[in-house]
């Protein structure tokens, strides 16, 4: 093997192990503990429908910073060639507001939205320059693999500790812990720990090329990407049938358990298929960034769009909890999938000297994404009464999205 190969192999698995990383923040955080340590703990003596709101309202005003500031701080990692830079800024926000939840005492609900949010900027605000960096470390006939193996670590080490932080919070004593309290908070430290020890590999190892977009500042930069984005009409259809179909592949995963608990299985039942979700997606992910390599991005993708609606219809009849862990095998099969050939097949058709713009349109549209389909669900379900009608509104989505989908050129030959 030679030295140019083991250093781009080297790159590409430093690379996804920042995937590794921050998606502990995503499983134990943001899935997780928070939104019930909240409820119970920080929020304790609010009304439930107020501390809907409180939590509403964070998650608000988290995804509309980090969709404002998306494109502008690709644009900023384009010209400056600070994609490291910024990432790094973003994962040490993301580390400390993480670890700060241990200073929050019982009630204080006010400290523990700011931290939230300042948490989920650090998360998703430094996604778009972490997936920038793909064409940085992959040619664009390895992107469907490396963009998998990405997706994949990040299942697996997000599963592992959050299997470890349940069992923390379900039996503490074992852990030298007082209680459940002591234990969730402790499972925020190993959060904090975990984001900041396997992303060293990345800024240690990982090169960015050098860009070369002209003079001028970076809001101008941002200006002229949306003046070229009329002109790459493959990027822009991409992007807009991107938005239908992941909408409604998140709002699956966003109401899955809320759905569940509407057709009366335990709460504990509903766990045990997140954590279904979590370790199958690993080995599924993988499995389709090989696939995407064989038959070609576009088809792989539209496997995974024939799945979910599969699984849409299936959801509609279910009834009792077995088919839901069966439900939830299936959406693992194809959840890391999706999501992994949909940003390896973007940075393909992208300008690459530009990447971190466009991955900042990108992100931007994948933050708000899981908006329409939340709305359509809700609002069939207030108007029909029936939560399985409601579930089968998503069916449009994968519709449009995979419509629209066919009609983009795949630039990679297989």
């Amino acid at each position: 093997m030679s030295d140019a190969i083991a250093s781009s192999r080297k790159q590409q698995w430093s690379w996804a192990f920042y995937d590794w990383a921050n998606s502990a923040w995503a499983t134990t955080v943001l899935a997780g503990f928070f939104p019930v340590f909240f409820n119970r703990y920080w929020a304790d003596g609010v009304a439930p429908t107020t501390q809907t709101l409180y939590l509403g309202v964070g998650s608000a005003v988290a995804s509309l910073l980090v969709m404002v500031m998306a494109p502008y701080v690709g644009a900023l990692a384009d010209k400056r060639r600070w994609k490291k830079k910024l990432l790094l800024g973003f994962t040490v926000l993301g580390v400390i507001s993480t670890a700060a939840f241990v200073l929050v005492e019982q009630g204080q609900w006010l400290p523990a939205i700011i931290l939230f949010v300042l948490g989920s900027i650090g998360f998703f605000g430094g996604l778009s320059v972490y997936d920038a960096l793909l064409v940085d470390v992959a040619p664009p006939e390895k992107t469907d693999r490396v963009s998998a193996l990405g997706y994949g670590l990040g299942y697996l080490g997000g599963g592992v500790l959050f299997a470890i932080n349940v069992a923390m919070v379900l039996k503490p004593q074992v852990f030298g812990l007082a209680n459940a309290a002591a234990a969730t908070q402790a499972s925020f430290i190993s959060v904090a720990i975990w984001w900041a020890l396997f992303s060293i590999p990345l800024f240690k190892n990982v090169q960015e090329k050098q860009a070369n977009i002209g003079e001028g500042s970076s809001w101008a930069q941002l200006l002229q990407t949306l003046s070229e984005l009329k002109q790459h009409k493959s990027v822009l259809l991409f992007l807009v049938a991107y938005w239908f179909y992941i909408d409604g592949a998140h709002t699956i995963i966003r109401m899955a358990v809320d759905y569940g608990m509407k057709l009366g299985f335990p709460s504990n039942s509903l766990m045990i298929a997140l954590l279904f979700v979590q370790f199958i997606s690993f080995p599924s992910a993988i499995f389709f960034g090989w696939l995407g390599e064989r038959i070609g991005t576009q088809r792989a993708l539209f496997i995974t769009l024939a799945v979910y609606v599969l699984i849409t219809g299936w959801a509609y009849t279910m009834t009792t909890v077995s088919q839901f862990y069966m439900m939830a095998a299936v959406v693992g099969l194809v959840q890391g999938g999706i999501q992994s050939l949909s940003r390896s097949f973007f940075a393909r058709i992208i300008p690459q000297e530009k990447s971190g713009q466009f991955f900042g349109f990108y992100n931007m549209l994948g933050k708000f994404a899981a908006v329409l389909g939340p709305l359509a669900v809700g609002v069939t379900a207030q108007l029909t009464g029936n939560p399985r009608i409601a579930i089968l509104s998503l069916l449009v989505f994968f519709v449009i999205g995979g419509v629209l989908l066919s009609r983009v050129k795949d630039p990679v030959k297989r």
